[in-house]
């Protein structure tokens, strides 16, 4: 078996995610303390016991999952399992970050404190109300990007922001031209088209400004070669230099997630099984409509550790 770790990304977030992890293993009560202490803040209490407005609102959402992921890693390696077993990490937007963490590029307190900076920084960058993202079913990527271009003609943004896998691909821009993607795409045979329940158009040239604060905070950040190749959004194949990690960091802001693609490297790489670290179950529905040949196993509790040890 080839494996990979892979790493979820915004909207997996539930109330409770990461305290029966941290119950019963100390490293993993450990990633969440860390994590407090990064932000001056008990945002381990908002995970377990807050509000879920408050804990979705993006600021508060980026670094909560990842330290999920990385508590549901820990739990892993106290039970024998390594990331540094594994051929590839990925991550699903901010869970780029989380499979970086994972991998020693980047430690887990600047980690934290990057993706609070990327979550301010991405809230602020469009008004609320301003921006939408909606997700087009049925339709592959070249054809929500001729949607969008069509769209987009009146002279506002909309882009094809996230290439899930086969059959969704997510847009993003201004409201009135992602609504327009929706109507346009409907008629070109979409079966659905659902506008997502964010707070900012993610992934599309609004975010510029965003993709500007990241450059600065990354700059400051020591940023390692991971101790297995990552493979990253953008690009969806493998990287593992520091410097053009860095720089594909700030381009994810503004750039396309190319999910399904990286999965098809990964697969023609050799990968047979993915396992999907900390909460939801997003990215391996995603994988297993992207090549049914590879393996999904979510871990976030320590009931799936105890099946995988099984």
């Amino acid at each position: 078996m080839t494996r990979a770790f892979v790493f979820p990304g915004q909207g997996a977030q539930t109330i409770g995610m990461g305290k029966a992890l941290a119950e019963a293993y100390p490293a993993a009560k450990a990633i969440f303390d860390e994590v407090d202490d990064a932000l001056g803040e008990k945002l381990s209490t908002l995970i377990w016991e807050g509000d879920i407005d408050a804990l979705t609102l993006t600021q508060n959402a980026q670094p909560a999952l990842m330290a999920t992921s990385l508590a549901a890693l820990r739990a892993l390696e106290a039970e024998g399992f390594s990331v540094a077993d594994a051929a590839f990490v990925a991550g699903h937007s901010l869970g780029e970050y989380s499979a970086l963490a994972a991998a020693g590029a980047i430690s887990v307190a600047d980690t934290a404190r990057l993706l609070r900076t990327r979550g301010q920084a991405m809230q602020a960058a469009v008004p609320v109300g301003v921006g939408a993202m909606a997700a087009l079913l049925g339709l592959d990527f070249a054809t929500v990007q001729e949607v969008a271009a069509e769209a987009a003609a009146e002279g506002e943004v909309v882009q094809a922001a996230n290439d899930n896998d086969p059959g969704q691909v997510v847009v993003s821009g201004h409201k009135a031209a992602v609504e327009r993607a929706c109507e346009i795409a409907k008629a070109r045979g979409a079966k659905r088209a659902v506008l997502l329940p964010v707070s900012a158009p993610f992934h599309c040239a609004l975010m510029e400004p965003a993709a500007q604060v990241m450059a600065q905070a990354l700059d400051d950040v020591e940023i390692l070669a991971p101790c297995v190749p990552l493979i990253a959004n953008v690009e969806a194949a493998a990287v593992t230099d520091p410097a053009l990690i860095r720089s594909l960091l700030v381009k994810q802001v503004t750039g396309s997630v190319r999910w399904r693609e990286s999965v098809a490297y990964m697969g023609a790489q050799g990968v047979t099984e993915i396992w999907e670290i900390g909460a939801g179950k997003a990215l391996s529905g995603m994988v297993r409509r992207i090549d049914r040949d590879i393996a999904c196993t979510a871990i976030g509790t320590p009931d799936d550790i105890a099946k995988l040890k099984a």
